[in-house]
């Protein structure tokens, strides 16, 4: 009975009498979208678990079963597939917003988020690979590979990935068990995330004294929170009208260890860290780079001197970065020539140029304005 009293009370506090501040505007809403995204990724791809082989001689063999065959597979793929891009687009637009508004403020929040984000990039990568299709199965190699540049170790981590020396049937084993195993540890990071933000509360335009100061989740955000099935409406309808827009068409295409694709591109969501990897000729310097893209944000937990007189040129830099994230995918999927070669090193530096000046001049506010 307490434990059912204990439960009850978390999920009043989370949910129903949850302290808010008047002025959360429709962009709070990305991070309850992305909630319901992950479990409808969950849910689905659970589903698609039950009739999928994790065998390299069947693996796309039972994809096309599940969209043929499978009563109802072919839905249950499509969103799966589409809605990893739908989690996506909610998930930059996540961050892009706590950029605007400096949530970086709320250390446990925006640490817990970043790892969200680099465990679910982890996660799309296994997803796409178990499709055992000519672009995810080179895709496979080339990223795997990179793990050699660690020192001492690389090798070795990379043939225990491998299971072997290449790519095989082992290594598909081996993702898609990870696959299946890490959404539940995402979740719980998740609820981590939720308690880390519930107890010192969201940011917002308007500053509250204290909790005196703001107003009950429920019925005014959760009101709000349900415009979402708009968007969920738009989904479907575009996932059942455009269902592989998204995709390339080498995921048509059984995988072939012995020829591989003349031009290999990552989903659209990793192209921006893709152009970085391609910009730099070095290997190790070039993973370096692909990794500080995303570990950079974690610095920007170390700011202590939040100050108000800089919100505007805050804003305006982070309407720079997003502009030069938005080109470097673009340029991810271009070819390796000219201009391409030229301008995907010139837009990286400007995306580390401007994430390290947003750090810079915040970590020198209160010098700056003695």
């Amino acid at each position: 009975m307490k434990i059912n009293n204990s439960l009850l009370n978390f999920v009043n506090g989370m949910l129903v009498t949850l302290p808010s501040s008047k002025t959360l505007t429709l962009s709070w809403n990305f991070g309850s979208m992305l909630g319901m995204v992950l479990v409808f990724q969950i849910v689905t791809g659970t589903f698609l678990a039950f009739y999928y082989t994790p065998d390299s001689l069947m693996a796309f063999s039972t994809v096309q079963y599940i969209m043929y065959e499978v009563n109802f597979g072919w839905i249950f793929r499509i969103f799966h597939f589409n809605g990893a891009s739908l989690f996506f687009i909610f998930l930059y637009l996540h961050i892009f917003k706590g950029l605007f508004f400096m949530s970086y403020r709320l250390k446990k929040v925006w640490m817990s988020g970043l790892t969200i984000y680099l465990l679910v990039m982890m996660e799309a990568f296994m997803g796409y690979v178990l499709v055992w299709a000519q672009m995810s199965f080179w895709a496979a190699v080339v990223i795997t590979s990179l793990l050699s540049v660690i020192p001492i170790w690389g090798p070795t981590i990379v043939t225990w990935i491998w299971s072997g020396f290449g790519v095989t049937g082992a290594t598909l084993k081996f993702f898609f068990v990870l696959h299946f195993l890490l959404p539940w540890a995402i979740l719980v990071i998740v609820l981590g995330h939720l308690i880390f933000l519930h107890s010192t509360g969201s940011t917002s335009s308007l500053y509250c004294h204290g909790d005196y100061d703001k107003v009950c989740f429920s019925p005014e955000y959760i009101g709000k929170d349900a415009y979402n099935i708009v968007v969920w409406l738009i989904f479907i309808v575009l996932s059942l009208i455009y269902p592989f827009n998204l995709g390339d068409a080498e995921m048509f295409i059984e995988a072939d260890p012995m020829m591989s694709p003349v031009h290999i591109v990552p989903e659209w969501y990793f192209l921006f860290a893709y152009a970085i990897l391609r910009a730099i000729p070095n290997k190790v310097l070039g993973v370096i780079a692909l990794l500080m893209s995303i570990v950079t944000f974690y610095f920007f937990a170390l700011v202590n001197n939040y100050t108000s007189c800089l919100t505007k040129l805050n804003k305006f830099l982070v309407f720079l970065f997003i502009i030069s994230s938005v080109i470097l995918s673009w340029l991810g999927q271009c070819m390796v020539e000219d201009p391409f070669t030229i301008l995907s090193p010139l837009f990286s530096v400007i995306y580390f140029g401007l994430a390290y000046l947003m750090l810079g001049i915040f970590m020198t506010s209160k010098l700056l304005f003695k």
